[in-house]
């Protein structure tokens, strides 16, 4: 007991022991300062340096936006960014895909390609409007004669309509039709008889949406509308407006020519679409010259 006793106070004195640091001048051997210290100051004093040390780099990460660069601890700002971002990508993915399928509609309008623009006949609106007749034996032709009607209800115009588009819309140009409009033959439009260079004008006001050249129908130029309305003007000489131009009603945006493959003579080939189905001009405009 004596002994441990003794290695404690040992211990103790050390620690307490007070010892002096001093710096002296190398030249000089002057005394230029000195410290007072025993080891037990020395323990405290690294401990506090430790402490503070921890104590700041942990205040530096966790109050200052170095956070951010630690791993899963993103601030709520930073995740809300994050959110708010992941919508508006999901956003611009639907409108792109909608502008895609739009584009490619587009282009088979203009190589003539209708076949996939025009749906099968939707009957359920018709089965939907009457209940009370589904217990009633159908035969074939009876179901092909109402899908044909429902068909034509959703997709044709009212007569109203077509009056106040005939009041609304200028004629492209005027003269003999060579061709008129055929949807069995898949001739969506009708050709206009004209001379070389009759100025070809808008129907109405819109934004030009495509103005190039094809190899089947040269010179093309393609106006959107409001409401869904498409205007289609091909075969031209040349062309007086550029993708992305606003016109008005009855302003010239072409010349009539005979270019392209499927040309056979000086003409305007003019087709009408509605809501992505395509319309007989006829119904809307006057194309006589008298």
């Amino acid at each position: 007991m004596a002994k441990q006793k003794g290695k404690k106070q040992k211990l103790i004195d050390k620690l307490l022991n007070r010892y002096r640091l001093v710096i002296i001048n190398e030249t000089t051997f002057e005394e230029q300062l000195y410290f007072r210290m025993s080891r037990l100051n020395v323990i405290m004093l690294v401990v506090l340096s430790l402490s503070g040390f921890f104590i700041f780099t942990y205040s530096l990460i966790a109050y200052t936006p170095l956070r951010e660069l630690v791993p899963g601890k993103a601030s709520s700002e930073l995740n809300k960014n994050a959110l708010e971002n992941r919508y508006r990508l999901d956003s611009i993915t639907e409108a792109y895909q909608q502008q895609a399928q739009y584009l490619a509609a587009i282009k088979k309008v203009l190589v003539g390609d209708l076949d996939a623009l025009i749906e099968e006949p939707d009957t359920t609106a018709f089965e939907e409007t009457t209940p009370l007749l589904e217990n009633v034996p159908t035969n074939t032709a009876d179901s092909l004669l109402r899908a044909k009607v429902a068909q034509e209800d959703k997709y044709n115009l009212s007569a109203g309509t077509q009056s106040e588009l005939r009041l609304l819309l200028f004629p492209p140009a005027k003269g003999p039709l060579s061709q008129e409009y055929n949807p069995n033959q898949k001739h969506f439009a009708v050709d206009i008889v004209l001379s070389e260079n009759t100025p070809i004008k808008a129907i109405a006001e819109g934004t030009v949406i495509f103005a190039e050249w094809t190899a089947e129908t040269g010179y093309v130029i393609m106006l959107e509308h409001l409401n869904g309305l498409l205007s289609i003007y091909k075969h031209n000489a040349s062309l007086t407006k550029a993708q992305g131009d606003l016109v008005q009603g009855g302003e010239v945006i072409a010349t009539a020519g005979n270019t392209g493959e499927y040309s056979t003579g000086y003409h305007l080939h003019f087709e009408l679409w509605a809501d992505g189905y395509p319309m007989n001009p006829t119904d809307f405009i006057d194309f006589s010259d008298q």
